[in-house]
């Protein structure tokens, strides 16, 4: 045994101590140093003064990440983008738009330059009004630059208060048919807005018997109807710390949807699904992945009760590229009845929602999402992402799915060449 002095020695000395630690707690790199000698304890720091003060509007961090990034400013095919928004009408009263007079938000010679560099071969204007409204936006974009443009008409909400409403809404979808409408379109005015005075009174609901000849007149006609119905599953949820998307929605709180005035999210979808299922002769492409692309578990298994059913992609590739294997199998399975759309808006209407903002860079980013296995890119052309604080994967899809999904699909639904 060693003498007592040396005994004491070897317990000061902090070397010696140190490796004796190692010896008894395995690896030392994770724990925090000794203190003597005044060194710094990092689990014992305090934050600078100010620090918490940044506001969240204001973080804009960089990822750190070194990974590869793909430019892909041409897709591998010619591409039909379903989902835009080229006009509006004009008058709108508590979210149902109404009436025949149109805003427009861009000429074709304004467009057509950005579709051959992006290599689009057709854009779909979803919101072309009704009536003489309709017949106007028709002459104003497909007539001008025929089969670069084709355009849909819109409910007529306006007539909604009137007792035979469900014959003259039939006969609306006729009239539009005849003068060369490409399907119909509903925004999410129906369940959400449109009240049985037009803006006042009850909510109408998304399954209400007197939609039920449009929906026939449009299966008679074979002319798909897009559908968006509710919204994403955040907006009917408190708007509080606990909510993913709780800056946009702070941003614009007319799109939450909680409380006891409005239906809930799964009861929109179970009358959206009703109305399907009662129509099996209607073609119905439910918009945003059906406002289920959190869920698509659920989305697919609608997919499976109703072979009439497609969906686009427009403004979720933010939900569908951070679920990015699940999203892959989602195409592979649904290959033949998935659409590409953006829900694009020009400037300066688009400005205040970037995912939506038409131009090169949103394009870019849908076909580096579709045709790249790159990792954590933004799904926004914004310094700070619009729709969540997250970033996407690329989901690398074969070129036989991306032409079914980029063109094929939709020319065989709207009727267009190959």
């Amino acid at each position: 045994m060693l003498p007592a002095h040396h005994r004491q020695q070897r317990r000061a000395d902090p070397a010696r101590r140190h490796a004796w630690n190692v010896t008894r707690t395995g690896c030392g790199c994770c724990a925090p140093p000794m203190l003597g000698g005044g060194g710094k304890n990092p689990l014992q720091t305090a934050p600078s003064a100010g620090s918490e003060a940044l506001r969240l509007s204001e973080f804009q961090p960089r990822s750190m990440l070194h990974v590869p990034v793909t430019q892909v400013q041409t897709p591998a095919f010619p591409v039909i983008d379903v989902h835009t928004h080229l006009s509006w009408m004009s008058e709108t009263r508590s979210g149902v738009s109404l009436g025949e007079a149109m805003t427009y938000f861009a000429d074709p010679a304004e467009l057509l330059p950005l579709m051959d560099r992006k290599g689009i071969r057709t854009m779909v204007n979803l919101t072309g009004g009704t009536g003489r409204g309709l017949e106007e936006t028709i002459a104003r974009f497909d007539a001008v630059a025929p089969g670069r443009f084709r355009t849909m008409t819109e409910p007529s909400f306006a007539l909604f208060d009137q007792p035979d409403y469900a014959r003259l809404q039939a006969e609306a979808i006729e009239h539009a048919h005849r003068v060369g409408a490409a399907g119909l379109k509903l925004l999410k005015t129906l369940g959400l807005y449109l009240r049985e005075g037009i803006d006042q009174g009850e909510l109408v609901g998304v399954d209400d018997a007197r939609f039920d000849p449009m929906w026939e007149t449009c299966a008679a006609r074979r002319m798909p109807v897009f559908i968006h119905t509710s919204d994403p599953e955040a907006f009917f949820l408190p708007g509080d710390s606990t909510n993913e998307r709780y800056e946009e929605l702070a941003r614009h709180p007319d799109w939450s949807f909680y409380g006891p005035e409005y239906p809930s999210h799964r009861d929109l979808l179970a009358a959206r699904d009703r109305v399907i299922a009662r129509h099996p002769g209607t073609t119905f492409v439910l918009m945003h992945v059906g406002n289920q692309a959190e869920d698509l578990a659920t989305i697919a298994a609608c997919m499976d009760r109703h072979p009439n059913v497609y969906v686009d992609i427009s403004a979720r590739i933010s939900e569908l590229g951070r679920q990015p294997r699940m999203a892959r199998r989602f195409f592979e399975r649904y290959q033949d009845r998935i659409l590409f759309g953006t829900d694009a808006v020009p400037a300066p209407y688009g400005n205040d929602v970037p995912q939506q903002l038409l131009g090169d860079a949103l394009y870019e980013i849908y076909y580096r999402f579709l045709e790249t296995e790159d990792e954590y890119f933004d799904y926004a052309p914004a310094a700070v992402p619009p729709q969540g604080r997250w970033s996407i994967y690329g989901v690398g899809l074969p070129h036989d799915i991306l032409r079914k999904v980029y063109h094929d699909n939709a020319a065989r639904l709207l009727g267009m060449d190959p």
